[in-house]
């Protein structure tokens, strides 16, 4: 059993640091200004030039298949980037991405919609959650009826992240009301300029979801997504890919917390010595490095077991997006609580760490989901504690 890196993943993981370190975190101080000043972050703009120069470093699509231009990156090596990634406050993310089940497009849709989205002329959003169907995909409401050589869709979807500026959403809708769920829904390629419209959502954090509202929307036939009946697998698809991205942001984010928790620690004195050198300090170092080293392997076993397509990859995933995203946020609350009042202001990050992180139990399948996830592969006998090891 090996847990070295590769020399390609060291080379992948040292120059994307370089790029964050050189590129991205300079910006943390003026995206600390915008926060206070009206709760903005980074702007389209502002981060498409970012992608660019990231692609000058040659990090242009690290999931995208090599013949689209991309890097074609494994999961282990797609984890260790985002891990990176997730080291600073500043919501980037790279280039040259398309949503997984794009790839799932005919030859036309590929040349209109998926090829202009790797490049970034155009931006899409992914559009399942709704109202009263949020982790329950078989409560789907949003429906889709034919008429003639369209279809027509009705309903409304939210916190849909991305939909403010996307010009392209990939919306499930339920296409035969008495059919199974499995069967039920259909994607459905929808062009802005189609009808959909979309509303603000405003979070405690950065992220800036919106509601997407679909009225009597016509799309035709030829925007249908793989086949109809399909859109429950298409969904799921897509959301089983964050459950090892998103513990990776976290696991980086958490990373780099700590470690300006042991830099306060030495330089900040009480009772006539460094705060490094109380027990109660030296406790919470100790449990935040313990949960982020646990985090770390969790979510590198994810990714293996993704790369693997091994039995166990269900579990394993609703093991990192579960334990992962609470240890996280339980790291951040005990940096705020080493750095004490000025840690709770806005003169420091750590208070925007604190809400961005606590979504992470939240989206893209909740603690509660993980729960149930993971009870059911174990009490079905489909994956045993261990079971990874054969």
């Amino acid at each position: 059993m090996d847990f070295s890196l590769t020399d390609e993943q060291r080379a992948i993981r040292s120059t994307i640091r370089s790029f964050v370190t050189k590129e991205v975190l300079p910006l943390e101080k003026e995206l600390l200004h915008r926060q206070q000043r009206d709760n903005s972050g980074i702007t389209h703009d502002e981060l498409r030039e970012l992608q660019l120069k990231a692609r000058k470093f040659g990090f242009w699509g690290p999931s995208t298949p090599v013949e689209y231009g991309g890097m074609g990156l494994d999961c282990v090596d797609q984890s260790l980037l985002h891990m990176e990634l997730g080291k600073t406050l500043v919501r980037f993310h790279l280039g040259g991405e398309a949503d997984n089940i794009l790839y799932d497009c005919d030859a036309e849709q590929r040349q209109k919609y998926l090829l202009p989205t790797i490049e970034g002329d155009i931006s899409s959003c992914f559009a399942v959650t709704e109202p009263d169907a949020g982790s329950d995909l078989t409560a789907l409401r949003t429906s889709a009826r034919q008429d003639g050589d369209d279809w027509v869709i009705d309903g409304e979807k939210t916190f849909i992240s991305h939909a403010l500026d996307a010009d392209l959403a990939i919306v499930i809708a339920r296409t035969d009301p008495d059919a199974n769920y499995r069967t039920a829904y259909t994607a459905f390629l929808v062009e802005r300029s189609m009808g959909f419209s979309t509303a603000p959502i405003v979070t405690m954090g950065q992220m800036q979801p919106a509601t997407l509202s679909l009225d009597g929307v016509r799309v035709p036939a030829a925007n249908v997504l793989g086949e109809v009946g399909d859109g429950f697998r298409l969904a799921m698809r897509w959301i089983g890919r964050g459950r090892y991205i998103q513990p990776s942001r976290a696991v980086g984010a958490a990373e780099r917390l700590l470690g300006m928790a042991v830099e306060y620690a030495h330089v900040r004195r009480t009772f006539g010595k460094p705060i490094k050198d109380h027990q109660a300090i030296q406790w919470m170092i100790a449990d935040s490095t313990a949960e982020l080293e646990a985090a770390r392997y969790m979510t590198l076993l994810a990714a293996w077991s993704a790369d693997h397509d091994d039995e166990t990859r269900v579990a394993t995933s609703a093991i990192a997006k579960l334990t992962v995203a609470n240890w996280a946020c339980d790291i951040a609350d005990r940096v705020l609580q080493i750095h004490g009042g000025i840690g709770y202001t806005q003169e420091l990050p750590i208070q925007l760490w604190v809400r961005d992180l606590r979504v992470l139990r939240i989206y893209e399948g909740s603690d509660e989901i993980q729960r149930r996830t993971l009870a059911g592969q174990v009490l079905s006998g489909r994956y045993k504690p261990g079971g990874h090891l054969g």
